[in-house]
């Protein structure tokens, strides 16, 4: 998920680990750890643009790297702290529990996490947007509170816990509302006589009362969204996959990549006699526009050599500005 809430999550668990010793500076360092995993971003920057892709949450997010860092950080920040009371032991298990949770929580976003790396395996329950004030913003209030008190008091730890309780029961929510909607789906499905392999469904941008779906149904993908204030039935937009269309282009290794990366949920499409990939797990800008366009889009660009590289295309800020008006509008139902 976003920065914020990954630094309110640690500051909350280093809190609750061991700010009954140390105080803030439990807060501060479970901060420092709930952000350490997302560095693998900057890592990012020095290469090509797939590996880039491919490495984002990948074994930063391990439950091996907080296993391997937590004693390495602890005994630096013992070091650090020799006069406190906590013990490399402490600062360790306050490290490995800031590190963990973060990749636990990232696990309930679209992208998800390789949590149990090396396994070739990446957790993506798809039950929350990277970004959701309702999950955040109690959170972060009910740690202010606790910050403002002296570590000895139990109304520090009771604040603190009931932000962990709040956040928690909201997350739970919204696997129910996850579960839900895929019924709806599923429901407009079989009401319209539609045959399909899959059915993958996401929340939208901010909320999870907005659901989006994608629907593997052969040779096409089928497209829909439900709102849980919509009063009139889902409808689906075709999507053709035109996986035909890359030709040969479709055995090299870029496209194999591209294809494992997006879970095989993409469709091809031709502008101006160049290739575009989108990856359809991220879904639209809108659903009702009349050229769809896709938030993860990447050119295939043919280099000198024939071999397949990446640029990920544009984003306009205006039209995200439209975007996100029409995303509020649509969230209050059909």
């Amino acid at each position: 998920m976003d920065s914020l809430t990954q630094i309110v999550l640690g500051a909350a668990v280093g809190e609750a680990v061991l700010g009954k010793k140390v105080g803030n500076k439990a807060m501060l360092y479970g901060a420092i750890a709930g952000t350490i995993p997302d560095l693998d971003t900057i890592v990012g920057e020095f290469l090509d643009p797939l590996t880039a892709i491919e490495i984002h949450r990948g074994i930063s997010h391990s439950i091996v790297f907080s296993l391997f860092m937590a004693p390495i950080l602890g005994w630096i920040v013992a070091k650090i702290h020799r006069k406190e009371i906590a013990t490399w032991q402490n600062w360790s298990w306050l490290f490995f529990w800031g590190l963990v949770t973060h990749p636990l929580l990232d696990a309930h976003t679209t992208w998800g996490t390789q949590l149990f790396w090396p396994f070739d395996l990446r957790l993506a329950y798809q039950n929350i947007f990277v970004i959701d004030p309702l999950y955040t913003v109690p959170f972060l209030i009910f740690l202010i509170l606790a910050l403002r008190l002296p570590k000895t008091s139990e109304k520090r730890r009771k604040w603190n816990l009931l932000g962990l309780i709040v956040s928690t029961s909201y997350m739970v929510l919204t696997l129910l509302l996850k579960w839900i909607s895929f019924g709806k789906f599923e429901q407009a499905l079989a009401d319209k006589n539609i045959q399909y392999a899959e059915l993958d469904t996401r929340p939208a941008a901010f909320n999870t009362i907005l659901w989006y779906a994608n629907i593997d149904a052969g040779d096409k993908y089928l497209l829909a969204d439900y709102s849980f204030f919509d009063t009139q039935p889902i409808t689906f937009r075709e999507i053709p996959k035109n996986h035909n269309l890359l030709g040969e282009l479709a055995a090299s290794k870029t496209v194999k990549r591209l294809a494992k990366i997006a879970e095989n949920w993409y469709a091809i499409e031709v502008r101006n006699r160049d290739f575009y990939f989108n990856d359809l797990r991220f879904g639209t800008y809108d659903l009702k526009a009349k050229d769809l366009k896709f938030v993860f889009s990447y050119k295939l660009i043919s280099n000198s050599n024939g071999a397949l590289k990446i640029k990920e295309a544009e984003r306009d800020p205006e039209a995200m500005k439209e975007v996100l008006t029409g995303l509020w509008s649509r969230i209050w139902g059909n």
